[in-house]
């Protein structure tokens, strides 16, 4: 997939092209069924996604709860290959973008990439102040020979899937529930870093995850999950994870750490992800380190029965 930098107006191109917009964060099921809407509309034409840099809210409205991300910019990339996307127009998006006009929107920013066809979900919104909606979006193409489907809500159980609801249950730490719209387990992919080497001396060594930032803060408490290992061997690992500040050791800082289940060796420095399958605990303040060790051994005993592997 070809990854081309939009900072201002779009470049032009030639190559006809199916088009979905949007911020893509997570790339959950609903985003998925814009996409295979688009390939299902693809004859000799690329797939491309037109696609947001940051969220509105937090770009003109400082929306803490909008300044992280369910997916990262690498992880995007990867899942958008991985789905055929053959071009990913990544737009800058900020507080200059966001005064543009509808109808500039579709005439500076769309006409140029020679789309034949435009997918976007019935709630997208667009032009300055969101000032425009799918219909105005349709309205504006037709009078420079775009055609474009608009693609109902995805739901789950009754309701619409989006970003915002997955953020939210990934903060609840409601793991499952995050699968069940994402289609997948929710990942984090991180750099190795040493930390204080407390786990080891204590029997249980962990990794700790670095270069996180970008990511949504998960609920502090203890999952068990997969990691793997290795980003040009697929070697996959149970593993419980521990998400928060560790009150136990007085920590003072959020940090991502993980315990892999049988297996030792030394992954500093490595890009790792860890998935999160389910919730195990709440974070907790033991009294001492013994009692601390106790649970961490009953974390793992709980882990391996739920596994098989007891």
């Amino acid at each position: 997939m070809e990854t081309i930098q939009i900072t201002s107006k779009s470049p032009q191109s030639d190559h006809p092209k199916v088009v979905v917009i949007g911020k893509f964060d997570g790339l959950h099921l609903g985003h998925q069924h814009l996409l295979e809407t688009a390939k299902s509309l693809v004859t000799d034409e690329e797939l491309a996604v037109y696609g947001f840099s940051d969220h509105p809210k937090w770009v003109l409205q400082e929306d803490e709860q909008y300044k992280t991300s369910l997916t990262s910019y690498e992880d995007l990339k990867r899942l958008l290959t991985d789905f055929g996307v053959d071009r990913y127009f990544h737009v800058q998006f900020n507080k200059e973008y966001a005064k543009t006009s509808p109808r500039d929107f579709v005439n500076e920013h769309l006409r140029p990439l020679s789309i034949t066809h435009l997918v976007v979900g019935e709630g997208f919104r667009f032009g300055k102040g969101r000032g425009s909606d799918a219909d105005g979006l349709k309205e504006l193409c037709e009078e420079v020979g775009i055609a474009v489907t608009i693609v109902p809500h995805t739901k789950n159980h009754g309701e619409k899937i989006s970003s915002t609801s997955i953020r939210t249950l990934v903060r609840e730490g409601k793991m499952e529930a995050v699968q069940s719209m994402l289609g997948r387990p929710f990942e984090i992919t991180g750099k190795v870093v040493k930390g204080e080497q407390l786990g080891r001396e204590l029997g249980y060594p962990t990794l700790n995850l670095g270069q996180i930032e970008e990511y949504v803060e998960v609920k502090p408490a203890v999952y068990l999950g997969t990691v793997k290992l290795y980003p040009e061997a697929p070697d996959y690992y149970y593993t419980l994870i521990s998400a928060g500040y560790r009150p136990a050791v007085n920590g003072d800082s959020y940090k991502v750490e993980a315990y892999i289940m049988d297996f030792s060796g030394d992954l500093y420095d490595q890009q790792v992800s860890v998935k999160f399958l389910r919730h195990l605990r709440d974070e907790t303040d033991f009294q001492g380190l013994d009692a601390l060790v106790e649970q961490m051994e009953q974390d793992e005993a709980y882990a391996r029965e739920i596994l098989g592997l007891a």
